[in-house]
């Protein structure tokens, strides 16, 4: 959530109401035009309003990581990590801004360890989230080597589980976890994604924001949560993060060719939403028919 910050004093109340009023509405019309700057790709523009709600608000870590973004897809991959460190730096535990970071680093062909003393590496949650983009970057021995200094946890476990998959460990071994999953009844990820669903087709979009965000935080390696949230966001007028998620949640899909067709349509309405036909049409061609 966005945080406004004053820089006034406050010798009038009711004007001081005012102009936070004034302040608070120019920020938002900056902030949001340049969201939609950016997803018709002008990033120019995009980084000129990013940089006047910076003026407005210097410490808010949304702008940072914002600005990280337009300046990565505008080839300005220097000013990029100065942003995307900045943004990690105010909120260490958050997974977008590292995961941000990482694809910025790998824009521009550097690695971790030339930001690692800029960064509050230690942090236990970024361990976490580092792992989990290393994985979503396929790069399954960093993943891996990460995870071995996390010690034993259910996320380590879990996501260990994952690169094996995706390594294409023995068929044997494949079975055996299979045959150790959980009943559904006793899976609360099932359980879940029952309450989703129920929400989802019952149009309590509100309740479906709060049950999704949080699912997918507690299991941020289900590919149906980064839909779920996905789609309660785009109903919700959130099209731009929408996005986000959802992009994010194609990494973890594994022949589920019915999930795919319900991210690809969420696409196609979130890119329609903030005026992007084309990547629209895009996302519309590749759903796969008579499923």
């Amino acid at each position: 959530m966005l945080t406004w910050r004053t820089f006034f004093a406050q010798e009038d109340q009711e004007s001081a109401e005012v102009y936070l009023e004034e302040y608070t509405d120019e920020f938002q019309e900056n902030f949001f035009e340049a969201l939609k700057q950016k997803g018709i790709q002008n990033y120019d523009r995009a980084i000129d309003l990013l940089l006047k709600c910076k003026q407005l608000d210097p410490s808010n870590s949304v702008v940072d990581y914002e600005l990280a973004k337009a300046y990565s897809l505008d080839q300005q991959h220097i000013l990029a990590q100065e942003y995307a460190v900045k943004a990690l730096n105010a909120e260490p535990t958050d997974f977008w801004y590292l995961d941000n970071l990482l694809h910025v680093l790998e824009k521009e062909g550097s690695p971790l360890a030339s930001v690692k003393q800029d960064i509050p590496f230690s942090n236990q949650k970024l361990q976490q989230n580092l792992a989990l983009g290393y994985f979503r970057m396929r790069k399954y021995a960093d993943a891996l080597k990460v995870l071995e200094g996390l010690g034993s946890s259910k996320f380590t476990e879990e996501l260990t589980s994952k690169i094996n998959d995706s390594l294409q460990v023995k068929k044997e071994e494949k079975v055996i976890a299979t045959a150790n999953r959980p009943k559904e009844t006793d899976d609360p990820t099932s359980q879940y994604r029952s309450q989703i669903e129920q929400l989802l087709s019952g149009q309590d979009f509100g309740q479906a924001l709060t049950v999704s965000k949080e699912a997918l935080d507690s299991y941020p390696l289900q590919p149906y949560f980064y839909y779920a949230y996905g789609a309660a966001l785009n109903n919700t007028s959130n099209a731009n993060k929408a996005i986000e998620v959802l992009e994010s949640g194609l990494d973890y899909l594994l022949d589920d060719d019915q999930l795919a067709n319900k991210i690809y349509n969420e696409l196609a309405k979130a890119y329609t939403s903030i005026g992007n036909t084309s990547k629209a049409n895009e996302y519309l061609n590749k759903i796969k028919p008579g499923l």
